[in-house]
């Protein structure tokens, strides 16, 4: 799926695996946790707002939809802002813009009002923290990478367990508009995890190298070359089609058990079950994956989280009592999990660090049309069988078949480029090394042919570089 870049920063500076990186890592895991649990954790104070502005729950939760578009759709911008002033600058602006949009939606007076300040104004701070934080954590680790995203990941469960019975206090003790302005202050943090984003120090260079060192390619704002990787294309169009049915069961799962006949609260448990395994299910498939075996085959893994979960849809939507239900929130959890850790391990691994910040900006953006698409449709189809088990089922099926396009398509991409002989330009290329590198007399005398020949002799050797698991994806 296209050879792994090796994960040194733009700098040229080689990935600490620790050290300051820890404390990197620590802000990753505030950042994913206010990012992803943020627009489900507001969507306890829309009984509030009904109740003032007179609208219905559908006008209530375009909040929650415009907060995940401006996560998910903003990527693109993100990427030129990193590129153009840096990671820490741009987290420090997105979270005083994070902050400020929920502090001034507490003195809205009208639903519009609301959308602009709590929905674009907060979702553009949190999409301009979210996305430089994992570029970062790119930058900072190498070797425990799966890990360390692993347990930057566990902040979204974690946060979502802790702000939605936060939320219900605020809003008993000081209303919707104190809510609103006390976690406008909590988003502050925002800021103190951006300043943790400390840029890594390229070393000390000798005078000898430094006139080499100044010729450097000046760096593109929105690098689109990353569409000439075919393993980013693949991964990709696998996770836009994984988008459109992940995030629907745990939208229904709630509504289902209450179809079903029982009590609000104990249908709300359902994901307190969820995310409670989800918080301990993506550290340990970070662990799993970082293991020497499975990391050069992450994609794999990654095709079986994804094909796990599909199946784990297919199989709730035959769930007909409550039992049924915890059964699928446990797996779904386990699952859910899984694809969290891996789904930017994966993207971190094809592209490498270089194109990181491009890459990951252009996926979200095309997740952002999936995230739109899917829980509406959804609605939809449910709206006119009204019956769940067909929401599931073509959730488990989109996932799935995710999962058999970015499998099949690694396979086939991988056994393509083993096939591939080694071109002209190559071979000037391994020659223009040879000459750079052998500077004594004797070494000077290689000339062309004999590169040619060596070339030939060994084509086995040399397609290492592309063929080889561990520095393929």
């Amino acid at each position: 799926m296209g050879a792994v870049v090796a994960d040194d920063g733009p700098s040229g500076v080689k990935a600490p695996d620790g050290g300051w990186g820890w404390a990197v890592l620590f802000g990753c895991f505030i950042i994913t946790g206010f990012s992803y649990a943020f627009p489900k954790a507001v969507s306890v104070f829309f009984k509030e707002l009904i109740r003032e502005f007179g609208i219905g729950y559908s006008d209530t939760a375009w909040i929650s939809s415009i907060l995940l578009a401006m996560l998910y759709g903003t990527g693109p911008l993100c990427s030129v802002c990193v590129n153009r002033f840096g990671c820490r600058p741009v987290m420090l602006v997105g979270g005083l813009f994070a902050s400020m949009g929920m502090v001034i939606a507490s003195f809205c007076t009208s639903i519009i009002q609301i959308y602009l300040t709590a929905g674009v104004i907060t979702g553009l701070g949190l999409a301009l923290n979210f996305q430089p934080s994992l570029i970062m954590l790119n930058r900072y680790f190498d070797k425990r990478r799966p890990l360390a995203n692993g347990l930057s990941a566990a902040g979204s469960p974690v946060f979502l367990c802790a702000l939605s019975p936060l939320g219900q206090i605020l809003q008993h003790e000081y209303g919707w508009r104190g809510g609103f302005l006390i976690l406008g202050g909590m988003l502050l943090n925002c800021c103190v995890c951006g300043a943790l984003m400390r840029p890594l120090e390229p070393p000390k260079k000798s005078e000898a190298t430094k006139e080499p060192a100044e010729k450097k390619v000046k760096k593109k704002l929105l690098d689109f070359s990353v569409f000439k990787d075919g393993g980013f294309v693949i991964y990709t169009l696998a996770a836009s089609i994984m988008v459109l049915g992940l995030f629907v069961p745990p939208v229904f799962v709630v509504s289902y058990a209450k179809d079903l006949g029982y009590q609000d609260t104990k249908a709300a448990f359902l994901l307190t079950i969820l995310g409670f395994i989800d918080i301990f299910a993506r550290p340990i498939c970070g662990m799993v994956a970082g293991l020497k075996w499975v990391r050069p085959r992450c994609v794999y893994l990654f095709s079986f989280a994804m094909i796990f979960n599909g199946f784990t849809d297919l199989m709730g939507s035959m769930s007909v009592d409550y039992g049924g239900l915890v059964v699928f929130c446990i797996f779904f959890g386990i699952s859910y999990g899984m694809v969290g850790a891996l789904q930017f391990e994966v993207l971190m691994a094809i592209v490498g660090t270089q194109k990181f910040s491009s890459a990951i900006g252009l996926v979200l953006l095309a997740e952002a049309m999936a995230v739109l698409i899917g829980p509406p449709s959804a609605g939809k189809l449910l709206d006119a069988t009204g019956r769940y088990m067909f929401v599931f089922i073509i959730a488990g099926i989109e996932v799935t078949t995710s999962a058999l396009v970015l499998a099949l398509g690694n396979f086939f991409c991988i056994k393509k480029k083993s096939e591939e002989p080694h071109t002209k330009e190559e071979a000037a290329e391994r020659e223009e090394l040879n000459k750079s590198e052998d500077k004594t007399p004797e070494d000077a005398k290689v000339d062309s042919i004999e590169v040619e020949q060596f070339l030939k002799d060994e084509p086995e050797k040399n397609g290492e570089v592309v063929t080889n698991p561990e520095t393929c994806v």
